[in-house]
């Protein structure tokens, strides 16, 4: 998707059919389970069928193009890896007034888990909304660490990447501060689990964040590194 293009409802805009709109969608969010790359610009396209408009199916005919010329490029899962570890990342994106929280996992250099939701919550700063989804991001590597010891694979404290300082000041400070004693409890669970050493909340900057590709439209310079940063690869150039 081109960094200049801003998707709304284009309320003055031809209509297009909606079936079909619904099955191309619907196809490409089925894909999504093997292409992260997509999973942006596919979601952000998904907001409009309740009244598809041209200028929502030129975007997805873009999406198309773009898949049709990158068949050969995937998700690389080497065998035999010497390092088995897991590394969280998350990142809120506020558009507007609906907050979305992204959160995806590593194991080893391998892109294991990913996902995109709305908050359910009202986030009155962009640090607490940060919080919250470093929070959801924490759960899920709790869950990957217990899989893993299923398997007999002992992970220690996991780094979980985050780009905003004071979300992770809040993770790290136990002191109730005038501007976060509104936030539920329930959201705190984050705090105990650095106290306690599961994970480790570490600040990274905002061009080096992995989640960008899947909460914003980037130059293909940053979404080519980004791309590889994932571990998908063009397996044609293996051949």
């Amino acid at each position: 998707m081109s960094m200049n293009e801003h998707l709304d409802a284009d309320v003055d805009g031809k209509p297009v059919d909606q079936s079909t709109y619904f099955s191309m969608i619907g196809s490409l969010l089925y894909l999504t389970a093997s292409r992260p790359d997509i999973m942006f610009s596919v979601s952000l396209c998904a907001r409009f069928q309740a009244a598809p408009k041209a200028s929502h199916l030129t975007a997805v005919k873009r999406i198309l193009r773009y898949l049709k010329h990158t068949l050969s490029i995937g998700l690389w899962y080497p065998e035999g890896a010497k390092t088995l570890g897991i590394l969280g990342f998350g990142l809120c994106r506020i558009p507007c007034r609906s907050q979305e929280y992204l959160r995806g996992h590593l194991l080893g250099r391998s892109l294991v888990s990913w996902s995109s939701k709305k908050q359910y919550c009202v986030a009155l700063s962009t640090a607490e909304a940060e919080y919250i989804a470093a929070g959801a991001c924490c759960a899920q590597i709790l869950y990957m660490k217990q899989s893993l010891l299923d398997f007999g694979v002992v992970c220690g404290s996991v780094p979980l990447l985050c780009d905003n300082e004071s979300a992770a000041k809040i993770a790290k400070n136990p002191v109730q501060h005038s501007h976060t004693k509104h936030i539920d409890i329930c959201h705190h669970f984050l705090r105990d689990h650095e106290a306690k050493g599961d994970i480790t909340i570490t600040g990274v900057r905002s061009e080096e964040q992995l989640a960008d590709i899947f909460t914003k439209p980037l130059g293909e310079e940053t979404f080519c590194r980004l791309q590889s940063e994932l571990n998908m690869l063009d397996w044609s150039n293996f051949m």
